[in-house]
């Protein structure tokens, strides 16, 4: 993927975040999660119902970078089992720390494919990522 093109699907999920609403619903388990150097504060709401991901969404401040992650990520696991849902989630997370990865399972998240290489932005694309994380590790408990 060129450069261009990821520039544009980051800016497209920042500008046009999919589902950034709040969500009033105790169905619903939720996650806080921020960045302690900058606005990032994200707060997740994810829908699990027989072991899926029926619905996430967020609110919150942050980057652009936070918010297009969030947004992407949002997209990628909707409709996934809690096991599909770690490994697309570990995935991404060795991709942004240079290990082996699969780029086939990460859709657009395909766009922080070089992420690392400005390493004070890695934690601004993985916070929505450590949210979903804490979410997880719940639910497996």
């Amino acid at each position: 993927m060129d450069d261009e093109l990821k520039r544009s699907i980051i800016l497209d999920n920042f500008s046009n975040p999919k589902n950034k609403r709040v969500v009033d619903d105790p169905s619903y388990l939720t996650s806080n999660t921020n960045n302690e150097s900058c606005i990032d504060n994200i707060d997740l709401f994810v829908k699990v119902e027989d072991g899926k991901i029926v619905d996430i969404c967020f609110n919150g401040e942050a980057c652009a970078i936070s918010t297009s992650s969030t947004s992407i990520m949002i997209k990628n696991l909707i409709g996934k089992t809690i096991k599909e849902a770690k490994a697309y989630v570990n995935n991404f997370e060795a991709m942004v720390n240079e290990e082996a990865y699969d780029e086939e399972l990460l859709n657009d998240a395909i766009v922080y494919e070089d992420i690392y290489k400005q390493k004070n932005r890695v934690k601004c694309a993985t916070l929505p990522y450590t949210g979903i994380k804490k979410i997880i590790n719940n639910l497996e408990d």
